[in-house]
């Protein structure tokens, strides 16, 4: 394995088939997901975002939606039986997670927090999620994420 991060080792070590795809981050682009479809040659769906979110300012979670997706934070707050959700502060999120903005992972998380992955994404065949780092995904089945993750899979995207 050429680079290895948190993620691809937690991947690895769940013996979960995925191969590794980088491609260059810039942060001042516009849409990173959207950014990395193009660069990789991948579908707009087929390419997830991965946010962390805090339900009613005390629950954690890491919503996984395609990247062309607007998150209805109204529905993952009732996901977890909350009246709102908000994007966690980066700095917070980093310090959960253990992944800085524009890498955050669901996989191998330092605390690992709830995941809710898009099930939209479950469409595909294929999904791409970021490894741990920012310009870095890891191509996976939908459904071998979801259990390796534990992960819940429902509607997040806006109406």
């Amino acid at each position: 394995m050429a680079k290895e991060t948190r993620a691809t080792a937690f991947l690895a070590s769940h013996n979960v088939p995925f191969s590794l795809h980088e491609y260059h981050y810039a942060p001042n682009g516009g849409l990173i997901g959207m950014q990395a479809a193009d660069a990789i040659g991948a579908e707009p769906g087929s390419v997830l975002k991965t946010l962390v979110v805090e339900i009613d300012k005390k629950q954690p979670a890491c919503i996984v939606a395609p990247a062309h997706q607007k998150l209805n934070l109204k529905k993952v707050a009732a996901l977890f039986g909350g009246r709102n959700a908000r994007m966690m502060n980066p700095e917070k999120a980093h310090e959960l997670t253990g992944y800085h903005s524009g890498g955050t992972s669901p996989f191998g998380q330092k605390n690992p927090i709830p995941v809710v992955i898009s099930s939209e994404a479950m469409t595909q065949d294929h999904v791409y999620i970021n490894a741990g780092d920012q310009g870095f995904v890891v191509r996976i089945a939908p459904a071998d994420a979801v259990t390796i993750t534990d992960a819940r899979v429902a509607d997040v995207a806006a109406d």
